[in-house]
């Protein structure tokens, strides 16, 4: 039973034997926490922590490695623009010399074409001159054997007269 004395406040304030026992047990359960759960989450969290300094550093390795390979992807790139330039340069120099052997070959077939039409023109030339000489030959003969009256059908006849012709015809424009 409950006195009147152990009334009020006094119900709230705990007797010392409460208090004493709940410290052994409080100091019981805490043992029992610090040796078996505290070094099992100790283990946890030391675990946890490896894993994330772990983390950490595979993420530093493949930052640098991505940093490497950045570097070897620009050195490539580089190199590869290089070489572009340099086939380009090739390129516009063999271009250049294709360019340069087509007109001295163009040059050389003009030339040859020309002295061809040359050499076609001054046959015909000489073709016509001959073609010329014999016509003014046998004008010549008929005229000569027109005013002479004679027969002049003797090849040596004719070919002495012609000579006499042209000597005369040559002398005559040179004293032009």
């Amino acid at each position: 039973m409950v006195t009147l004395a152990e009334s009020g406040v006094d119900l709230f304030i705990p007797k010392v034997y409460d208090i004493v026992w709940s410290l052994i047990i409080l100091i019981i359960v805490a043992l029992f926490f610090y040796k078996f759960f505290l070094p099992k989450f100790q283990a946890v969290f030391d675990e946890r922590a490896e894993k994330i300094k772990g983390g950490m550093a595979k993420a530093e390795q493949a930052q640098r490695d991505a940093d490497e390979m950045k570097k070897e992807f620009e050195a490539k790139l580089a190199e590869a623009r290089i070489d572009a330039s340099k086939k380009r340069d090739n390129a516009d120099a063999e271009a250049a010399r294709i360019i340069a052997e087509a007109r001295t070959r163009a040059a050389t077939e003009a030339a040859q074409i020309t002295e061809n039409a040359n050499r076609s023109i001054e046959a015909m030339k000489q073709k016509a001159l001959v073609e010329v000489k014999a016509q003014i030959n046998q004008d010549a003969v008929r005229l000569a054997a027109g005013i002479l009256q004679r027969d002049l059908t003797d090849a040596a006849v004719q070919q002495d007269m012609i000579d006499k012709q042209i000597d005369g015809i040559a002398t005559a424009g040179q004293g032009k």
